[in-house]
């Protein structure tokens, strides 16, 4: 890695690492990678911000890794300064705000729970589904028409458009986006927005009492005003779940180390910028 690699380019990395669930407990062991991720989350890039936030997220998604995220120094302080402070944007603070109350419950679940632990770190990962924020609604979404990287841009530009949506992820061999909106948006928001590409086309998908799924179509006569977004930085994009194609992963299923020798760089990188 080059000494002109800047902050943004080495915390978007380190999100895209965070974002497999076989590079997570790697992540959260290493001695340099925590540190800076917590100092990032005063960076004055907003941009810096989002992701770094993003990718303890990821790195929460697995409850073996709560614990230690919580007890490293300087995480829960960050999070409560990143909630209160008057420049974050909205999205920003509500995302920091879930990270706080998933870390500040850990250790509190039930006995059970803890059985679930490996599998949650292996299973696909749904980008904050069971969240414990009621400030916010995951929407899976099917869309036919999402067939290939172009239709992934023309979906991401009219999700982007809509103020409160959070962030998303594509899981483009079902054709389906997981959305992350706020609590008071409402879905057919999403439909409107997706629709109007004119190539595309949205259904919910939701869950029935006997644990089937429904596909839930739009009213296409439906009016949904969606208030665009004005204020917050650039969204930064998630990458596939893991379901994806092997040659567009960010590090290969199977392929763990190639990702662990890029880790190691970026915590080399972080332990010659930051001194603690």
């Amino acid at each position: 890695m080059s000494a002109e690699v800047d902050a943004l380019t080495v915390v978007n990395q380190l999100r895209d690492l965070a974002a497999d669930p076989l590079n997570r407990r790697a992540i959260v062991e290493d001695q340099g990678c925590l540190p800076g991720l917590i100092l990032f989350f005063d960076h004055p890039n907003p941009q810096v911000v989002y992701s770094a936030l993003l990718a303890v997220r990821y790195l929460a998604e697995c409850r073996a890794n709560r614990e230690k995220l919580k007890g490293e120094l300087g995480m829960m302080l960050s999070l409560q300064n990143v909630m209160q402070k008057s420049t974050s944007p909205g999205e920003t603070k509500l995302l920091a705000s879930e990270i706080y109350e998933i870390l500040q419950s850990a250790g509190k679940e039930e006995a059970e729970q803890a059985e679930a632990a490996a599998a949650s770190c292996r299973r696909k990962a749904h980008f904050f589904l069971g969240s414990n924020n009621k400030r916010a609604k995951t929407v899976v979404l099917h869309i036919d028409g999402l067939d290939d990287s172009t239709r992934r841009s023309l979906c991401e530009e009219a999700l982007l458009k809509i103020r409160g949506v959070i962030s998303f992820t594509f899981q483009m061999a079902v054709k389906r986006c997981v959305v992350r909106i706020r609590s008071d948006l409402k879905a057919e928001a999403l439909g409107t927005a997706i629709n109007s590409t004119k190539v595309m086309k949205a259904q919910q998908v939701v869950k029935t009492e006997d644990g089937g799924e429904l596909m839930v179509p739009f009213q296409e006569d439906s009016s949904v005003l969606v208030e665009e977004n004005t204020d917050i930085p650039d969204y930064l994009p998630e990458d596939e779940s893991p379901s994806q194609e092997q040659d567009k992963a960010v590090t290969r299923v199977g392929s763990v180390t190639d990702g662990l020798g890029w880790l190691s760089t970026a915590a080399n990188f972080l332990t010659r910028s930051f001194y603690w």
